[in-house]
């Protein structure tokens, strides 16, 4: 009898639920619209911006601390290191070049 079931089972699964699990979660990801919206944008070009201004209070706050401390050794990369701005450079890029698309396709 058991010899009978288990051929059934594994079969079951393999034909009828590995394919409807896939298929259900194709379904969802086609649903959920594919990317971030315009809000996520948003708030992420925000975000940004905050990462960006306390970066920038990093930099002040350890400029000052070492002009107080002479043994006062920052963690931190050194500020405004061509090296370490680079990503940011590349960031400000494609955000530039993400405001210029949205302008034209609003005129």
């Amino acid at each position: 009898m058991e010899d009978v079931f288990l051929p059934i089972i594994i079969c079951s699964i393999l034909f009828i639920g590995l394919p409807w699990v896939i298929l259900h979660y194709i379904t969802k990801w086609k649903t959920s619209g594919g990317g971030i919206t315009q809000d996520d944008e948003a708030l992420l070009e925000e975000l940004y911006n905050l990462a960006k201004r306390l970066d920038e209070r990093m930099d002040t706050v350890e400029r000052l601390v070492a002009h107080d401390h002479a043994d006062f050794k920052p963690a931190r990369l050194i500020a405004d290191n061509k090296a370490d701005n680079e990503e940011l450079d590349e960031l400000e890029a494609l955000l530039a070049r993400k405001r210029a698309e949205q302008k034209e396709t609003r005129a």
